[in-house]
This record gives structure tokens, C-alpha cells and sequence, in this order.
């Protein structure tokens, strides 16, 4: 059978996250619409009949500010450095810059199994110079033929992972990622971009898992915005990662949120919430 890993790169937004989530079927990535919202290299396992496609999504590409920022891009490397097939992904309803050109151009050079794919084909695209196969996960439209271009890439071997796998993050991870979400879709601020989530406690029994959580975010003042007033968006934060949590693996759960202030968790204190 074909199996292998599959590198999906591309700049912020371009549809990483929504493409993987999408073949998958399962909620594998945050997917919201703002850019960079992911930062870890995460797994999604496609399983068929005599393939297994191994996604690693990757945050986007860009430069880096602070240790966040190049922790998101050595993950970006590392996944170049161990796929057998590399996915580059660019927004066809925007105009192409000049850096993402050469960055293609380049990647050429280096990828030696390179599938260019436009994303976002069911709105009105700009035109492009490169000859990529055009995608949407929105209307499926070529989704079944760039899945079969990519099998048709890997190397002959056995399933790396069992049939029921489909991800390499844990629950806790998981439960994170969905609050950090939450947050990204529901402040119209910057603040989610410096916000970072921690487990403090996870125990679950055969009926019942019961979560702490800190949200870490930068300010002061940022603390008082994410709770909201009378605390209405952390209650709305909370009961939508119960919901989440309980269709997730099927148990009643009860969650309790935090707001702590971490003033330069980006810079000084990366390792603890990434790692």
C-alpha cells in the first residue's frame, strides 16, 4: 500500500488548516478567519482502503518577531525536512506578492515531490503565474483528484499509524486549541494573537471529565475584554469547549476557565505553553 507524510505549507490563511480538517473529517486544526492561527505542527491522518496520507499542517510562513513566531517556523522546517510529498497551498481569490513568488520558486529547488494547490476555487480568482491544481473545501471541487495526486507520490509501505487514528494531539491539546479559537473568533481586537492556553487539570473517570484551564493573555487590561462583561464571554468561551469536549469523546465534562496575565510569555516564557 501507499503511506507517507505530506508537508502542507503555505502563507497565513491560505487554507491549511480548512484543507486538512476538511479530507480528514475530523476538527484536527483551528480553523478561524484570522491569520496565523496555527502554531503547532499538527497530524491528520487520511485512511483509505490501500493508502494512508499522513498531513502535517504547519503554521503559515512568515517572518519572524519574537520566539512564538520562530518556534511557528521551525515547525514549518521541520516538516519540509520529513515529508515525503510537499503541499504548497496559495489563496487564488488574492493577488500573489513578489516574496511568495520566489518562495515557490525556491521550494522548487528543495521539494523534490511538489504539489501547487489554489485554494478558496469557488471565488472569483486572481490571476496567477503558476500551473497549480485549483481546490475548494467549500464546494469539494478537485479534492478527490489532489488526494489521488498525492497517493500516487508515496512510497510503498505499511500503515505508519492504526486505521482509527487521525490525529497525533492529545485531548488536552485538543481542549486548547478549541478555547484559543473560541477567543480568536469571538474578540475583534489583536488580543487573541497574544493569548496562549494552559491545562492545569484534566481528570476524567468513565462518566465525566472535569477541566481547569488558564488563558493566558499579555495586559491587564486584556484580562477584563476576555472575560467580559459579568463574565458573559468566558461563560459563552466555556460552554462552547463543554460541547465541544462532551461530541468529542462522548462523556459529560465541566470546565472551569481562568484569566492570568503573563506580560512576556511570547518571548520569555514560550516553553512552558509550546513545546
Amino acid at each position: 500500500m501507499k503511506c507517507g507524510y505530506v508537508a502542507v505549507l503555505g502563507q497565513p490563511n491560505a487554507g491549511k488548516s480548512s484543507l486538512v480538517n476538511y479530507v480528514v473529517g475530523e476538527e484536527v486544526a483551528v480553523v478561524t478567519h484570522r491569520r496565523q492561527t496555527t502554531r503547532n505542527l499538527i497530524l491528520g491522518v487520511l485512511n483509505g482502503t490501500d493508502y494512508q496520507i499522513i498531513f502535517m499542517d504547519t503554521p503559515g510562513i512568515h517572518h519572524s518577531k519574537n520566539q512564538l513566531d520562530k518556534f511557528m517556523n521551525k515547525n514549518v522546517r521541520s516538516a519540509i525536512a520529513g515529508a515525503d510529498v510537499v503541499l504548497y497551498l496559495f489563496d487564488g481569490a488574492k493577488e500573489m506578492d513578489d516574496e511568495e513568488k520566489q518562495y515557490i520558486e525556491n521550494l522548487k529547488t528543495k521539494a523534490e515531490k511538489l504539489i501547487l494547490v489554489q485554494t478558496k476555487s469557488d471565488k472569483k480568482s486572481k490571476q496567477q503565474n503558476f500551473d497549480a491544481l485549483k481546490v475548494s473545501t467549500v464546494s469539494g471541487e478537485n479534492v478527490d483528484e489532489l488526494i489521488m495526486q498525492i497517493v500516487n507520490l508515496l512510497p510503498e509501505q505499511n500503515r505508519i499509524f492504526d486505521e482509527d487514528y487521525y490525529t497525533d494531539k492529545s485531548v488536552r491539546f485538543l481542549v486548547c486549541e478549541k478555547i484559543r479559537g473560541l477567543l480568536l473568533e469571538l474578540i475583534d481586537k489583536e488580543i487573541p494573537h497574544g493569548v496562549a492556553v494552559e491545562i492545569l487539570s484534566f481528570q476524567e473517570d468513565e462518566k465525566l471529565v472535569k477541566i481547569e484551564a488558564d488563558i493566558i493573555c499579555e495586559r491587564e487590561q486584556h484580562k477584563g475584554i476576555i472575560i467580559g462583561k459579568g463574565g458573559s464571554l468566558i461563560k459563552q468561551v466555556g460552554q462552547q469547549t463543554r460541547q465541544y469536549v462532551e461530541d468529542l469523546i462522548d462523556k459529560k465534562c465541566t470546565i472551569n476557565l481562568f484569566v492570568k496575565v503573563d506580560k512576556d510569555w511570547r518571548n520569555g516564557h514560550i516553553e512552558r505553553y509550546y513545546n
